[in-house]
């Protein structure tokens, strides 16, 4: 079973952090610039929430709020469900489904290795799939 690590160990453990003082807008800037679809929150080594493209969405521009002047912290979620490394990532979509988030965090002994979305669990299950098929027609080659 393949694992949160295992696809961490293919895309990277970087983690894109912003900081709850900084400006909505500078998030979503930063958000644009990287090309992902959220940014974890936080305060030195300690994820204190994440800030997504939805969180914009709803709390800022359905509310007619100014990116400009508004913090991070104030519309950022602060209680963020996470995995570990460890974890399956039939798990992680589990999880995802269950609590409708898009990304998750990956934490190694109380610290943020990184930042799992939805794309990159469905992409690297995917890739384990062709892999399998693969091998299963070449087995079957073999036979004939």
């Amino acid at each position: 079973m393949e694992t949160a690590q295992d696809i961490l160990d293919r895309k990277g453990h970087v983690v894109h952090s912003i900081t709850a003082d900084d400006t909505v807008f500078e998030a979503i800037r930063r958000m644009d610039e990287l090309h992902v679809g959220a940014l974890l929150v936080m305060e030195g080594e300690k994820m204190v929430g994440i800030i997504t493209e939805r969180d914009y969405a709803r709390k800022v521009i359905l509310k007619g709020r100014a990116s400009a002047t508004t913090r991070v912290a104030e519309i950022m979620s602060h209680r963020v469900s996470h995995v570990k490394t460890g974890d399956t990532v039939e798990h992680c979509l589990a999880l995802m489904t269950e609590r409708n988030v898009r990304h998750l965090p990956v934490m190694d002994h109380g610290r943020v290795v990184g930042l799992l979305s939805m794309r990159d669990l469905v992409a690297g299950r995917r890739a384990v799939n062709e892999f399998i098929l693969a091998q299963l027609k070449g087995a079957g080659s073999e036979a004939g």
